[in-house]
């Protein structure tokens, strides 16, 4: 048996060596061209890199850590470099490699619900991100060709926006505002009422601090937004590089669904951030600066960004893109250079001003400075039968209410004004994180316009508009769906919603002040049969006034002349 062991022992190691050996006379070598350069030069975010003169522009390089960057300057001795990760380990003399591509990210239904940064690496923890494909950051925007106009409204749930700043799916609405005006706030409740509308939605958080990110995908979660969103962040901290990148990377992330048809909402929290990265690098590079030491081509690169906004024809699958950038103004000085090239980009800007927020009314939206370009094409006629209408009488409201603050006295038609302009404005608050219907917007608008809500307390305005919210669920199927589609509020379905509205509001109309006006013209009739009029007869007490005559102060002169006579 030893013997037999043994034999076939030998017979394994035979055919194995066997075919290792014509695996090797069947192996031939090839040769690979590979460019390696040096790092010249570190500073804050960047690199100077020789030896690599095939490199392309944008093309990425790889540094040691497996540290990606973007050439940015390609000069004929070396390139600069923009690094996208941490690059405290790196040194000069370092070898670099060319990698042959441009930056791309991962995309696909995979991402719904993850939080990323910029490479598609996932920042919560729950693996590793599955994706069906990459592309570019960097791509052309649609054609003037391939573009359809924009007909479809995106509701935010706000009522001041959707009735007097409307939004279409597929335009591009400035949010502009000092800190801490509530810009971001607009922004998530936007994300917030798209659940259940087959809108998806791509928040960028850009610069932003780690804890205010937490909050905002905490609120998602809660409020079961983040199945239909996916958030790209950078943080504070990160490296300017992954800041610059960030709007390009989610843009593309959401084009892949808008060429799937999907309709797709973008928030950019916050483009002055990214322009401040772009500014740094910039600078860091020695590229020349200009107005605020911001590069030349600062517009450049937010137009190619917010051009990819757009709605594409049917042809192409009909979907659409709509982009709401964030920007952060100082002062109130919407004037200053990024936030008027933004303006001038966008096809509208809601405008969030900070008096208003001191004094309570939130959102703080001034409508005076904002304006939709576009919007108000695609909104529906239940809003545009009120909108215009709305928006004269706050106007006026406005104007007028200077005047009331110096205690000048006001007639009767400017104090009507103002009253029904003070129950514009509160029906116009709204708390954070609470999108609003349709169909209880409208009723709620049907009621202003129609002056319901004139004869109820200002203190009640609040209860009395949760009321009518609460009976817009009335609302029968059919006038909703006419609401949606119609082109045009029917009279009928006018009078049917307002009757609703007046139904929800008799509780809060003041009936103490009428009841006892009846009873007080009662009262005089019978007095005056029994004319208890002489009532008052007893006031004649004030007869103290002889009192004074008896003084005789008169008296003292004849005293004088007697004391003359003699």
């Amino acid at each position: 048996m030893s013997m037999e062991a043994a034999e076939n022992m030998q017979k394994v190691f035979d055919s194995a060596f066997a075919g290792m050996r014509e695996t090797r006379e069947a192996y031939t070598p090839q040769l690979r061209l590979r460019e390696v350069g040096t790092i010249t030069s570190i500073a804050t975010g960047i690199a100077k890199v020789s030896g690599l003169p095939g490199v392309g522009f944008d093309e990425l390089v790889q540094f040691p850590g497996d540290v990606l960057g973007i050439a940015f300057n390609v000069d004929a001795d070396e390139i600069g470099v923009v690094l996208l990760g941490e690059y405290w380990h790196l040194h000069a003399g370092d070898e670099v490699q060319r990698t042959g591509r441009v930056m791309d990210v991962a995309v696909g239904e995979g991402l719904l619900g993850r939080v990323i940064d910029p490479l598609g690496r996932p920042l919560d923890g729950k693996g590793p991100v599955a994706a069906s494909e990459r592309l570019p950051i960097e791509r052309t925007a649609p054609p003037i060709m391939d573009r359809a106009p924009v007909t479809v409204p995106l509701q935010t749930g706000l009522k001041v926006v959707d009735a007097l700043i409307p939004v279409g799916r597929g335009q591009r609405e400035l949010i502009l505002g000092d800190r801490q005006t509530g810009k971001t706030a607009i922004a998530i409740d936007t994300i917030l009422n798209q659940r259940g509308k087959d809108v998806l939605c791509v928040y960028c958080a850009i610069g932003q601090r780690a804890s205010a990110v937490a909050k905002a995908v905490a609120t998602l979660r809660e409020k079961g937004a983040m199945d239909h969103t996916v958030v790209v962040v950078t943080e504070g901290n990160d490296a300017p590089g992954l800041a610059f990148i960030a709007p390009y990377a989610a843009t593309s992330i959401a084009e892949h669904f808008m060429e799937a048809g999907r309709d797709v909402l973008i928030v950019y929290d916050d483009l002055t951030h990214h322009a401040r990265a772009y500014r740094e690098l910039s600078l860091l590079l020695r590229r020349p600066p200009g107005r605020e030491a911001f590069p030349g081509d600062i517009f450049y690169i937010h137009a190619r960004l917010l051009e990819r906004a757009t709605h594409l024809r049917k042809e192409l699958g009909g979907g659409s893109l709509t982009a709401l950038p964030i920007i952060e103004t100082e002062a109130q000085n919407i004037s200053a250079y990024i936030p008027t090239n933004l303006i001038s980009i966008t096809d509208g800007q809601i405008y969030l001003s900070p008096s208003l927020f001191e004094l309570g009314v939130l959102p703080a939206v001034d409508v005076g400075k904002s304006v939709s370009r576009v919007g108000g094409k695609a909104q529906r006629a239940a809003y545009r039968a009120v909108a215009g209408d709305l928006k004269l009488a706050y106007a006026q409201f406005e104007e007028l209410e200077t005047f009331a603050r110096f205690g000048a006295r006001l007639d009767e038609n400017t104090r009507k004004i103002i009253e029904h302009g003070r129950r514009i404005r509160a029906c116009l608050k709204q708390p954070e994180y609470a999108p609003t219907s349709m169909p209880a917007q409208i009723a709620i608008l049907l009621a202003l316009t129609a002056e319901l809500f004139d004869a109820v307390p200002i203190d009640q305005m609040i209860d009395a508009e949760n009321a009518v919210q609460v009976a817009a669920a009335n609302i029968p199927a059919d006038v909703c769906e006419r609401l949606d589609t119609a082109d045009d509020l029917s009279d009928e379905d006018r009078k049917a919603i307002i009757d609703i509205a007046r139904e929800a509001l008799v509780p809060f109309q003041p009936k103490p002040e009428s009841k006892p006006a009846p009873e007080q013209e009662a009262k005089p009739k019978s007095e005056g049969e029994s004319q208890p009029k002489p009532e008052p007869k007893p006031k004649p007490k004030p007869k103290p006034k002889p009192k004074p005559k008896p003084k005789p102060k008169p008296k003292p002169k004849p005293e004088a002349d007697a004391g003359e006579q003699p």
